[in-house]
């Protein structure tokens, strides 16, 4: 993790984060299903947040940790979903659109975006 002078800020709401995405992955479905593929858009959305948020607290040679760690939660939450009997089902279109959001925000991060909690936590730190 980058040195950040509040890191146990960037850490709680870094599990808040993972807590949410378990939650939201391992909650009974939706009473009202969603149209068409917005599902998929869902898990996109949410895997490239991830990846962007994880890689600002991580310098670049550990973006491919990031990745992976993010492609293992993917895939543990769609396993999960089939296991617990929640009335949830596993779907390899969901794991490729978890890929695909980490895949985008770990090339975000490369491209413009890494680093950016270290700004923000200099501010957090001066003010």
């Amino acid at each position: 993790m980058l040195p950040l002078g509040q890191k146990p800020l960037w850490i709680a709401a870094s599990a808040l984060l993972i807590a949410l995405v378990v939650f939201g992955s391992l909650s009974p479905g939706p009473a009202v299903p969603t149209p068409g593929n917005f599902d998929k858009l869902e898990h996109f959305g949410v895997y490239l947040f991830l990846a962007v948020w994880f890689t600002a607290l991580y310098p670049r040679e550990r973006y491919w940790l990031v990745a992976l760690g993010l492609l293992a939660l993917g895939v543990a939450m769609e396993v999960l979903q089939q296991v617990t009997g929640l009335g949830r089902i596993a779907d390899p279109r969901d794991m490729a659109a978890n890929a695909a959001g980490v895949l985008l925000g770990c090339g975000l991060a490369v491209a413009a975006t890494g680093g950016w909690a270290a700004r923000v936590d200099a501010w957090l730190t001066r003010n």
